[in-house]
């Protein structure tokens, strides 16, 4: 660090900031493949920062930009991977239905890009360390008086962030999920196949229908480990009421739970972090002032789903404990050892609204907004793995944070049936994993709007099985529900997708601990990978599932022939089904089928296989076929 009258100069291995101490404006810079200092950004030379505006504007951040930049990141954003020229608002609000090209914002609140200039090749990160409420420009904005700039504004009233650098994309991404937290493991069941739908837990028995759920996977010979169960185990009338058996559905929960594990299947119930204002519970939680409250310290009452209830505040040590007693009796000692945290978006719009702040010092809600998934996921998963004794349960949740990976599993929330939603949640995937989340998946078939047809649910399929997370889930409006079998016509093509699924489990397993120990993504984009080749930077129809395999998805109806663009990785690729031989760097056209699965491998590259009777996994390695 050196200092010269109003410029102070800090510097690292890699990265410099020369700050003008009298405005602090900041210009970065990056050391380069040739050791030279190259500019990365540099802040907006006309009122960067809330002190050079107005002091009643909100808190912000005005940075250059040129239009050789792309911008990936953000978490989880509908539209294209690249946010260059688009407007984005950082907030967690429950999303069902939403257009996978157009709607914002969702489920997630990760306040981080990655910025790539195309002419100097250097990437570098920014993450504002913020959760209330903010918005993104990346170059939508234009005013004649500043120039090209993008900007953050939040309704804090402090500005925290971090530049983040790195040689490469991938290192910029890498270095992020390392700052906020090392990626969690779960077990290698939880990649397989897991069954989902409102529609049974909606069901007067449901106990018995989803009994016959495992019978109807015997008998399609598909193989299932576990299942998640919907809100409708809660029920008392049309409402859903967390923690309260219907016993009317599930007679015996216990019953229920044990036949589940006996045959090898893990149930994953649904808990929501709000109480309705007739919740059988309620006076316990009220008795110890355990809810999220108003400027006078009482219960704040809020709209959830179509109703009103209160939400639990979890930073509050006895609405912890609380959780965790519920968690314990009603579902852990009924033989269900994993939870689905949902609905937790915790949508409240009062900025008056207080917490406890663990000690007992009021402080406002706005502050822990986007922490409060956290909070709750991190209350279901300490009783998980106190009662199961295991260090890495299963535990799932919708809404979250910077950091959520290294507690939970997620999916892209509440998706819509169409297939604008099948290829653009592809390109949502990318962003969310250069966002530090790398283990998810997206609800198969689509959950909200009429039954898939048997085209697109068979495609829907068939580029599901190449996440993480592959779950079947539905709330179909014509009352119907997703199954593997709901259309017979498609059905071998079906049970072929989700047997190669099973098969690729050693392969998750090995990706999971890849994430785990050295913070790379599971499902990336092709840049992720080959950098080098610019034409991956724009074309991320396909992606990389690890570094070995390139997946090509059918997201379009009614299609014959699809082209292919194979990244130039020096050693070419390898057809999965043919082992036909392809070199990189170009693009190819194959004929599409029903059965069509496009993914390729890289030439000599060994990948864990399951074989056909999912019994003995074996090393396989891909080459030309002689």
């Amino acid at each position: 660090m050196e200092q010269e009258r109003d410029t102070l100069i800090i510097q690292t291995t890699q990265l410099k900031v020369i700050i003008n101490t009298s405005t602090f404006k900041c210009t970065w810079y990056q050391l380069d493949t040739a050791q030279q200092w190259t500019l990365l950004f540099k802040d907006r030379q006309t009122q960067a920062y809330q002190h050079h505006i107005a002091i009643a504007h909100p808190t912000c951040h005005y940075i250059s930009r040129t239009p050789q930049e792309q911008y990936f990141g953000l978490g989880e954003k509908t539209g294209t991977v690249d946010k260059q020229g688009q407007r984005m608002r950082m907030t967690n609000i429950d999303a069902m239905g939403y257009n996978a090209q157009h709607t914002d914002p969702l489920y997630k609140h990760i306040p981080f890009y990655i910025t790539h200039h195309s002419e100097t090749h250097q990437s570098y990160g920014l993450f504002y360390d913020d959760y209330q409420s903010s918005i993104f420009d990346l170059g939508k904005e234009l005013d004649n008086y500043h120039g090209y700039y993008r900007y953050y504004e939040t309704s804090a009233d402090f500005l925290d962030y971090y530049v983040i650098g790195g040689c490469s994309i991938k290192s910029v991404a890498q270095h992020f999920s390392q700052l906020t937290g090392r990626p969690t493991l779960f077990p290698s069941w939880s990649a397989s196949y897991s069954g989902s739908t409102m529609k049974y837990t909606d069901e007067p028995h449901s106990q018995q229908r989803l009994n016959q759920f495992l019978e109807d996977c015997q008998q399609h010979d598909i193989n299932v480990r576990s299942f998640h169960l919907s809100s409708g185990y809660t029920s008392i009338g049309d409402k859903r009421y967390v923690f309260n058996w219907n016993y009317d559905k599930f007679p015996d929960p216990q019953a229920f739970g044990q036949t589940f594990t006996n045959q090898n299947v893990e149930i994953v119930a649904n808990i929501k972090p709000s109480l309705m204002l007739n919740h059988p519970l309620l006076d316990e939680v009220l008795a110890f002032n355990g809810f999220i409250t108003d400027a006078n310290g009482q219960p704040l009452k809020i709209q959830f789903w179509d109703d009103q209830g209160y939400y639990l505040d979890f930073t509050n040590p006895k609405t912890i404990a609380w959780w965790q007693r519920q968690i314990k009796t009603q579902l852990l000692d009924n033989h269900i050892h994993c939870t689905w945290n949902d609905n937790n978006e915790f949508e409240i719009w009062d900025n008056d609204a207080t917490v406890y702040g663990f000690n007992g010092e009021r402080q406002l809600f706005n502050d822990y907004r986007a922490v409060m998934p956290l909070l709750m996921s991190m209350a279901s998963r300490e009783i998980q793995q106190r009662t199961t004794d295991t260090d890495y349960p299963y535990i799932i949740s919708r809404s979250g944070c910077a950091g959520m990976a290294k507690y939970v599993q997620t999916w892209t929330g509440d998706n819509a049936t169409n297939w604008e939603t099948l290829e653009y949640n592809n390109y949502m995937a990318q962003g969310l994993s250069l966002s530090g989340v790398h283990n998810f998946g997206h609800d198969i078939g689509g959950f909200s709007g009429p039954k898939p047809d048997p085209e697109l649910f068979l495609r829907w399929v068939q580029n599901g099985i190449f996440y993480p997370r592959f779950s079947i889930h539905s709330w179909n409006s014509d009352s119907t529900v997703n199954e593997p079998w709901m259309h017979p016509s498609v059905l071998a093509e079906v049970k072929d997708a989700m047997l190669l699924h099973e098969r690729l489990i050693p392969y998750f397993d090995k990706l999971q601990q890849r994430s785990h120990q050295e913070f790379e993504a599971i499902v990336r984009p092709t840049f992720y990978d080959f950098e080098h080749d610019v034409i991956t930077l724009n074309d991320t129809s396909t992606w990389m599932l690890g570094p070995d395999l390139l997946v090509a998805p059918i997201v379009t109806s009614g299609q014959q022939q699809k082209s292919i663009y194979l990244p130039d990785n020096g050693t070419g690729w390898i057809d999965f089904f043919t082992q036909r031989y392809y070199d990189g760097g170009q693009t190819i056209t194959i004929p599409v089928t029903l059965s069509t699965i496009p993914i390729f491998v890289i030439n000599d590259s060994t990948i864990p296989l399951l074989d056909e009777t999912l019994t003995e996994t074996t090393h396989y390695t891909f080459a030309p076929k002689e």
